[in-house]
């Protein structure tokens, strides 16, 4: 495998397991930079490349992982089917609904695998909420509700800017979107929507969307990056309500409680702690040893792209103004 840029997502979760797994051998981390290229291949073992494009001309390469700034994901996604490599394209595969078909068709044209990397979907926590639901713990979902918070970030870095495909809803808002289809299925209607615009940097800071399955559920979601830290979801049914309170980024030690409320009884389960860096991992490298050829998950991430510009075009949009710390 090789990586097209040194973001910090990639120094701090996923190159250090391409280079422990047994399935992958890191080859070779690309940057514009020079000394930012060396400085990631000493770290991590492997051959430090400047430039993107001089990365895809290896032939000792099978596949790339992608952790650029969105606004770029479509380009060298792209670049990297056309030269013959099988991608894993962090979140989200593109800004734009057309862009994500495109890369679609791209992939299947070259029989080549494309993963958008939702990491989260690859904790065995989900598996076993969706086990309680087909048990009936809670009875029939009657509402699901999710948000991802996080504070202020860097505000040099791609987020605030919006010809990288800053903002919000790209940056947590995907996770609750992702969620929701998890449980309640491809065919959501995004019912209404809010979003706070910093009016310096153009981007969307936080927002809100509500959305209604197909049967009538509805789907109540929040997030942001000016918030204190909060990363959970919920489903509340007519016997009671299961919360996961660290849905999309916990830590591979941690054993994750689920929490169970019922009339006249809370429960909390302590999970078996994961590795969902790992896991996406693996499940990429299985699909290309496995030589299927096209998009995983094609359905799933078109109806995500969608959702997101249907919350843009649906949503009511305010001015951010900070408050006091």
């Amino acid at each position: 495998m090789g990586v097209l840029g040194c973001a910090d997502i990639a120094l701090r979760r996923m190159l250090p397991v391409l280079v422990e797994e047994a399935g992958t051998e890191l080859v070779a981390v690309a940057s514009r930079d020079a000394r930012k290229a060396a400085q990631t291949a000493r770290s991590f073992g492997c051959d430090g490349t400047v430039g993107y494009d001089t990365l895809l001309r290896r032939d000792d390469i099978d596949a790339v992982y992608i952790p650029l700034p969105p606004a770029l994901h479509h380009h060298w996604v792209t670049e990297a089917l056309a030269a013959g490599k099988h991608v894993l394209c962090e979140k989200p595969l593109s800004t734009s609904y057309a862009d994500t078909l495109d890369l679609m068709k791209r992939a299947h044209e070259h029989g080549l695998v494309l993963a958008e990397n939702f990491m989260f979907l690859h904790h065995s926590q989900h598996a076993e909420v969706q086990r309680l639901l087909d048990d009936g713990v809670v009875g029939r979902v009657q509402v699901f509700s999710s948000s991802f918070g996080v504070p202020p970030l860097d505000p040099a870095g791609f987020r605030y800017r919006p010809e990288l495909g800053g903002g919000a809803l790209l940056d947590t808002g995907v996770y609750p979107l992702r969620a929701a289809q998890l449980y309640l299925g491809n065919e959501l209607e995004v019912l209404g929507a809010t979003l706070r615009i910093d009016e310096r940097t153009e981007v969307d800071i936080a927002g809100t969307a509500l959305l209604s399955a197909a049967d009538g559920t509805a789907a109540h979601l929040a997030f942001g990056f000016d918030h204190a830290y909060r990363s959970h979801y919920a489903l509340w049914g007519r016997a009671g309500r299961i919360t996961v309170e660290r849905a999309f980024t916990p830590p591979e030690q941690l054993r994750p409680p689920v929490l169970i409320h019922q009339q006249d009884r809370h429960t909390e389960l302590t999970l078996t702690a994961d590795h969902q860096v790992r896991g996406a991992v693996r499940a990429f490298t299985a699909a290309v040893r496995s030589g299927v050829e096209g998009p995983l998950h094609e359905e799933t991430t078109l109806r995500q792209a969608q959702l997101v510009e249907e919350v843009r075009l649906r949503a009511r949009r305010f001015p951010h103004r900070p408050g006091r710390a």
